[in-house]
């Protein structure tokens, strides 16, 4: 299994990618990884380490960088060897069976859409963001990709992020929810509640809506937004979860018995960072192109990286791209998702 790799995407590039590469092939015999981006600094990189299988490491250069302040359409139009592009033109040309990139998400996106093309059956892709709860996590979907969505966009989504849920997590009917502010079928917006009657109308497993307070619960395994909100509660999820640790390593310091409490919580708290931190997660797959593509964040760490490019190869060799085409072909040989009801609200 050949992944490509933006070695130069990311706040700590190239360090961190080319040791998240080298940490993958030493534990993983089966993953090939191609580093794109400067070939200068990434054979500097690689010099400083040793002992790992050169042979399922390799360079493709790219002299271009794309940085985290220029738009998707500017870096398109105008840095063609970009090492964000290199990489997914690797995987367009079968060079490389997946592509992962801790870049700008947004460019990485772009370029993806333009250069892979939608898979068969698809309106718009979405990201697909596994997050914790009490039980087992959840995927948030839509998680940035699409600010402005039609109701028929929201049932794509629940759609592709079932096929996702049951490829990672071995569910077969995954409970789908509806993120809105009430329960109730007629709280919401228009379009959480026209999103609701298609949902209703399919042959999802649909629970109904959910509120943002039973998120993290776990009665939801696939829960469905726009990806404007999406994308708040993912960055919220992010940044109260390091909040929390950060005060409650606060509060217990300030306590006279302190260093002992500490010592007695260490291993819970441990385990509640290992449970929150977005490094286990790798990164969120971009859901509905036409190949395989992982989204990481943006100050990823090298475990972060290496998790990315095992979830990449994973959903490559599973060919989930394929089984989201043939789900969105199902239902649209059963449900009209143009409804006639719906036609009056604006994308």
């Amino acid at each position: 299994m050949k992944i490509a790799l933006d070695a130069m995407g990311g706040d700590h590039a190239p360090e961190v990618t080319v040791e998240g590469a080298i940490d993958t092939i030493k534990e993983y015999p089966d993953i090939e990884i191609i580093l794109v981006g400067d070939a200068l600094r990434l054979e500097k990189e690689l010099k400083n380490k040793k002992r790992y299988p050169e042979e399922r490491l390799s360079i493709k250069h790219a002299s271009e960088i794309i940085a985290m302040d220029e738009s998707p359409s500017y870096a398109l139009r105008r840095k063609k060897d970009s090492s964000i592009k290199r990489a997914v033109e690797l995987h367009k040309d079968g060079e490389a069976e997946a592509v992962v990139s801790a870049g700008h998400s947004g460019v990485a996106m772009a370029t993806a859409l333009f250069i892979l093309g939608k898979a068969p059956g698809v309106d718009r892709p979405a990201i697909a963001a596994s997050l914790p709860t009490l039980k087992k996590p959840f995927v948030l979907i839509d998680a940035g990709a699409n600010v402005d969505c039609k109701p028929s966009n929201i049932l794509e989504f629940a759609y592709m992020g079932t096929a996702y849920y049951r490829a990672v997590f071995s569910v077969e009917k995954p409970r789908v929810a509806l993120l809105s502010i009430g329960e109730e079928d007629t709280k919401g917006n228009e379009l959480t509640k026209d999103a609701f009657k298609l949902l209703k109308n399919s042959e999802l497993n649909f629970k109904g809506n959910i509120e943002g307070k039973d998120l993290f619960i776990g009665d939801a395994d696939v829960i469905v937004c726009d990806g404007f909100i999406g994308n708040v509660v993912l960055k919220l999820s992010e940044g109260l979860a390091e909040v929390i640790m950060k005060m409650l390593k606060r509060e217990i310091s300030d306590i006279s018995t302190g260093r002992l409490a500490y010592l007695l919580m260490k291993p819970a708290l441990r385990r509640f960072k290992k449970k929150t931190d977005y490094a286990e997660y790798g990164g969120a797959p971009l859901l509905g192109i036409n190949g395989t593509c992982i989204i990481s964040h943006g100050r990823s760490s090298a475990k972060a990286i290496k998790n990315a490019i095992v979830v990449a190869a994973n959903l490559a060799k599973a060919g989930l791209h394929r089984t989201i085409s043939q789900e969105l072909s199902k239902i649209k040989e059963t449900i009209s998702l143009d409804m006639p009801a719906l036609s009056g609200v604006s994308s």
